[in-house]
């Protein structure tokens, strides 16, 4: 199937963020999970790691970065490469929600400081 249809609305929420699953596994997709990510104003990132590399463009808003304890802020239209196994939290910079698209190969998992890998269910 070439065109999967977007969901009419987010598909997963968690705290303050919400998850539209784009391309997935469970949406056809074999090789990339793709999904639109909204941050509420104010809330805190997670810090967390990754198997694998993730990649988010912003979309809207901005974003405040910490990517092995280095802090950035990354805005409309730049992105943020995250490789694998290196700390890392996203959360919105400013008053505005943030909105990023973001693509992770089938098969990342992400892994909490003091947790097992698992695979986020808005990629599988």
């Amino acid at each position: 199937m070439a065109v999967v249809p977007a969901p009419s609305t987010p598909t997963h929420e968690l705290g303050d963020a919400r998850f539209t699953s784009l391309a997935t596994p469970s949406r056809g997709s074999s090789e990339t999970s793709v999904w639109l990510v909204e941050i509420a104003p104010g809330a805190e990132g997670t810090p967390h790691r990754l198997t694998r590399e993730e990649v988010f463009v912003v979309l809207s808003g901005e974003a405040r970065v910490s990517l092995a304890g280095e802090v950035s802020v990354a805005t409309a239209g730049d992105a943020i490469v995250v490789p694998p196994r290196v700390p890392f939290a996203l959360a919105p910079a400013g008053d505005q929600p943030l909105r990023a698209l973001c693509c992770l190969p089938v098969g990342g998992q992400g892994q909490l400081a003091d947790g097992e890998p698992f695979t986020p269910p808005w990629a599988e």
